[in-house]
């Protein structure tokens, strides 16, 4: 058994996003929030929220064990991107690509 919680339309780039993903990939769920509260990046409180929603979807909906849960699966991929512009020289605009992220996280019990 296995219990999944996703969070969409993150306003941080997925590349930025997947450096955090990847440091807690497999790990234990206590130990992968312990990681995310001391890593200093920007994606963090919202990767760190949706394993808080996915192991309490396995503890409240799938009558799973909070001890036991890891990380089975933690994936992002890119949401829309909000297409904005800026003025550049010679009367010319540049595009600025707002990139958004939809985070993934499934856990099941060990």
């Amino acid at each position: 058994m296995e219990a999944r919680a996703t969070a969409k339309m993150i306003r941080i780039a997925p590349r930025k996003v997947r450096l955090v993903v990847d440091l807690v990939r497999g790990k234990q769920v206590q130990e992968a929030l312990a990681i995310l509260e001391y890593t200093n990046k920007n994606a963090s409180p919202a990767v760190s929220k949706v394993v808080k929603s996915a192991a309490a979807n396995a503890v409240n909906n799938q009558m799973m064990d909070a001890d036991k849960l890891y990380i089975k699966e933690i994936y992002v991929d890119e949401g829309p991107t909000l297409k904005r512009y800026t003025t550049k020289a010679k009367g010319s605009g540049a595009q600025i690509l707002k990139r958004t992220s939809h985070i993934t996280c499934v856990v099941a019990e060990r």
